[in-house]
């Protein structure tokens, strides 16, 4: 029962046989504490029911729980590697009561699972309790039998746990292992009690009292209790090794790493083998967990451990990418706990061989610049502030990773001056952001990033947590406060909220706190990555500070996401129908409807526009996985990927991949998913979660652009429900039936356009008053000149009444007036071809349409055409045509 894996087992066995439920690990990014960057406790994810905000279906619970300390107060790192015990990744295991059992039982349940169930002998324990807990040390006693000597009473705040300023609190009982006289230090509370003889691998936390404000404390109405026990130290007892990293587990991942690298796992370089394993776990999980590399933020940490193991593994003299290689690993010693690692495999995978590809190359650079910068420079020398800053600017180098490639040659860097570089790039960016117009407006946002940072977006794994106000706006300025009914912005350390990009909208939903009820109508991104709520307090008041739970519209998002999802196989089956060259140019994303816009010359059949729909449901039916991977934009797009207009791409790109190859004419299928996209908005899980997809419309955009509107789901139905009746209303009114309605209609148009077709004749006719024959023919410079002012004839009739007066005439010129319903005037001249050479119709009609009061006309030589609001001042527009004739005529 020694490894890792079977420890981890029997402690929950053990507290499931004793009424415990069995609560499986939270998300490293914590869905219920803003305050915290990762979930660093076993406690975390219970906070709010031990506030009491939050209720279970059950009083008393176990959990192994992963956890990262690797920024802010819990931060390890630098110390990881060096030390026995130090990780950034680690498990613990813990025990919860919620007002059920207290201290007897808590101890008893700790004694028995330590000596009875892991088997570790009484005489090497000693525990501590706060020094006044006269409570909890005659319980141990009782107990476990303890003599006083192995009851240590400790007076400070280690022995004394609170979650904050106020809230709970309560004593704490750590719980000690005796590894022997062989190993320096002395019992807790001792001068010399820092050393490794002593080992503390359980604290158990007794939770009773509340702390209302410094000095002022009250009793718990139900006490409560919070264990945590490191599992990497209890296993390296229960092996009997002197460090976590020589565990099974952790082994394991050092052997891969000195099979990988070619290094002696226990040589001079060990401490670099374990920095590895270990940020090989932290860089995992976490990616797992939806944090990926990035500059600011969680991502930003995450880079860090991952690129601080990356240098490590180049220390140990590997030039290709080597984490990625041992992924395999840690899933098959850590997967079957936590299933995760499996789902996420590929990601984790690529994300690893992404960064360390990519920092290979900026670690090339970077070391040459910093070899230049520090030749000269003596022992104990610091490397100046503008050098570190340079390096991280312009090749992407870390400060923390400059720190530590200059402490093996015994240098430090100027980190003041550092920062005051940092500080002026920021000032002079920001000055350069503020320009005319709309730029200067958006320059609020530049400042206000650079003071609270980038918000984490938390929408790809889930759609409720909980943040923290760090900005309000109102009309644009920075406030304070925003009072209920009042309308303005709020800006949140982290959110699930997706901001509008990429042609999806965003997310409408809730921020509430206790006195706070803030309607969200709209989110949207400013500078990349500052989510910005737009709405309206509806209830008390919103306070910077204040820590607030995050609801998204859940119902609005599925249908967003189902669209988007849509979206994608939209594209591909238009590909496979009309050919490669449909890209797309544009697209809206909205929970009701999608639209899509893209590169075709003409438009698309019935029958097109039918398969394309087909060949999207048949992927929509087959329930397929839709799966996300982390790539860089070259490799991404040279693997197949496609693209998507309106996204701003940085190095690293989402790739959204859904459905499995259909078949093709000759039975083949391709390897690759069916959509594979660059797209950094939300999807569905599985294809099937769109159920239904209907192309509702195709339209022209432009030149050379097409557009395809459609519908998903409940919507896609009720749309096709719609469309069903309204047949049948119009089958109603054809009096056929369903099946014959068409066929009728289309009798129906028919004799509608034979009847239009004698209408038009008759009113040319009629209009003509019996043709050119019978109707004023004057000489004008010797030339025939038929004019004629009509009416009841439509526009685009006057031409053909000119062709026919012209064949009356034989050779001569036309001029026709026509006088809408409105008014307004068409005007019309003919010439015949004999006189073309003389007479041009387009300067003839253009004297008319000045007459008409419009302006210019066109056409040929030998027909024309202008028109005009004018249509009172018909005659005089035949009197110009007229008077050009003369004027013509008379010049020849």
């Amino acid at each position: 029962m020694n490894g890792v894996n079977e420890i981890r087992t029997a402690f929950l066995d053990y507290f499931g046989r004793h009424g415990h439920e069995i609560v499986a690990s939270s998300s490293l990014v914590p869905r219920n504490d803003p305050t915290l960057m990762f979930t660093n406790a076993g406690m975390v994810q219970f906070k709010n029911v031990f506030t009491g905000i939050e209720k279970r279906p059950y009083t008393r619970a176990a959990t192994a729980q992963k956890c990262v300390r690797a920024g802010g107060k819990h931060n390890d790192l630098d110390n990881v590697g060096y030390t026995a015990r130090h990780h950034t990744f680690f498990e613990m295991l813990g025990n919860f009561s919620f007002g059920d059992y207290f201290k007897a039982e808590a101890i008893e349940l700790a004694y028995k699972l330590t000596t009875q169930v892991f088997g570790l002998p009484k005489d090497k324990l000693l525990v501590t309790v706060y020094h006044t807990d006269d409570e909890a040390f005659d319980l141990w006693k009782k107990i476990a039998g303890f003599p006083d000597s192995k009851i240590i009473r400790i007076p400070t705040s280690d022995n004394f746990w609170s979650m904050g300023d106020t809230g709970p609190c309560g004593p704490c009982s750590e719980i000690f292992y005796d590894q022997g006289d062989k190993l320096a230090g002395g019992p807790p509370g001792s001068p010399d009690e820092d050393g490794d003889r002593f080992l503390e691998f359980w604290n158990l936390v007794f939770m009773q009292y509340e702390q209302l404000a410094p000095g002022e404390r009250v009793g718990l109405p139900r006490p409560s209790i919070d264990t945590g026990m490191g599992l990497e130290r209890i296993a390296a007892l229960l092996q009997g090794v002197q460090s976590n990293y020589d565990i099974d587990l952790m082994r394991a991942l050092v052997l891969a790493v000195a099979q990988a690298t070619g290094v002696d796992p226990d040589g001079p370089q060990k401490a670099s083998h374990r920095v590895i394993a270990d940020h090989l776990r932290a860089s995992a999980f976490l990616v797992a967990d939806g944090v990926l590399p990035s500059n600011e933020g969680r991502g930003y940490v995450v880079r860090r451990i991952m690129r601080r193991a990356m240098r490590h593994a180049q220390l140990l003299g590997a030039r290709e990418p080597v984490m990625w290689r041992l992924v395999p690993v840690l899933v098959r010693e850590m997967g079957q706990a936590y299933r995760e690692l499996i789902r996420a495999e590929a990601l984790i995978v690529e994300t690893l061989r992404l960064e360390e590809t990519r920092f290979i190359n900026t670690l090339a650079r970077g070391l040459t610049i910093l070899d230049e910068e520090t030749r000269d420079l003596p022992k104990g020398g610091v490397l100046p502030g503008a050098a570190a800053f340079k390096l991280y600017d312009t090749y992407g180098f870390p400060l923390d990773l400059t720190q530590d490639a200059l402490r093996g040659l015994g240098l430090g860097v100027d980190v003041e001056g550092f920062n005051t570089a940092m500080q002026q790039q920021r000032a002079d960016a920001r000055k350069a952001w503020a320009g005319s117009g709309e730029a200067a407006t958006e320059s609020i946002w530049f400042g206000l990033k650079e003071r609270v940072g980038a918000t984490d977006f938390l929408g790809y794994e889930t759609e409720s947590a909980e943040g923290v106000i760090v900005a309000l706006l109102k009309d644009g300025r920075e406030v304070e406060r925003l009072a209920a009914g009042e309308t303005g912005q709020v800006i949140l350390n982290q959110t699930p909220f997706y901001g509008e990009s990429g042609g999806q909208v965003g997310d409408t939903g809730s921020i509430r706190a206790s006195n706070l009820g803030f309607r969200v109508t709209n989110t949207h991104k400013k500078l990349g990555d500052l989510f910005v709520h737009d709405g309206t307090v509806e209830s008390g008041h919103a306070t910077v500070d204040l820590s607030v739970e995050l609801d998204v519209d859940h119902s609005r998002r599925g249908a967003v996401r189902a669209n988007h999802s849509a979206t994608h196989l939209l594209h591909e089956s238009l590909r496979q129908v009309l050919g490669d060259h449909v890209a797309q140019k544009g697209s809206l994303v909205a929970p009701d409807r999608l639209r899509f816009d893209f590169a075709h010359p003409k438009p698309i059949s019935a029958e097109e526009l039918a398969e394309v729909e087909d060949i999207a449901n048949r992927i929509v039916l087959q329930n397929a996985q839709v799966e996300t991977r982390l790539m860089d934009v070259d490799t991404a797009i040279e693997s197949g990927a496609r693209a998507l207009f309106g996204e701003k791409y940085g190095d690293q790109v989402r790739v959204v991949s859904m459905g499995d190859p259909l078949e093709t004419a000759d039975g083949a299928r391709g390897n690759a998913a069916f959509s594979i996209e660059l797209c950094g908005g939300t999807h569905v899980r599985r294809t099937g979660d769109i159920g239904l997809i209907s192309i509702i419309a195709e339209s022209p955009v432009a030149a050379g652009v097409r557009r395809i509107e459609a519908k998903t789901g409940l919507a896609a139905r009720h749309h096709l429900n719609s469309q069903a009746q309204r047949f049948q209303e119009m089958a109603h009114l054809l009096k056929a039936p369903e099946d014959e309605a068409g066929a009728r209609l289309a009798h129906v148009l028919d004799e509608r356009r034979k009847l239009e077709r004698e209408l038009s004749d008759t009113r040319k006719r009629l209009a003509m008053s019996g043709g050119a024959a019978e109707a004023p023919i004057e000489d004008v410079g010797g030339i025939k000149f038929f004019r004629k002012e009509v009416s009841g004839v439509e526009m685009k009739d006057l031409k053909s009444l000119a062709d026919e007066a012209k064949q009356s005439l034989g050779s001569g010129v036309v001029a026709i007036v026509g006088i809408d319903v409105e008014g307004k005037a068409g005007v019309v001249v003919g010439v015949t071809d004999d006189l073309t050479p003389r007479f041009d119709a387009v300067t003839l009609v253009r004297a008319a349409a000045a007459k008409l009061g419009g302006k210019g006309g066109g056409g040929r030589r030998d027909l024309a055409q202008a028109g005009g609001p004018d249509g009172g001042s018909a005659q005089a527009a035949l009197a110009a045509i007229a008077a050009a004739l003369q004027q013509t005529a008379d010049a020849a």
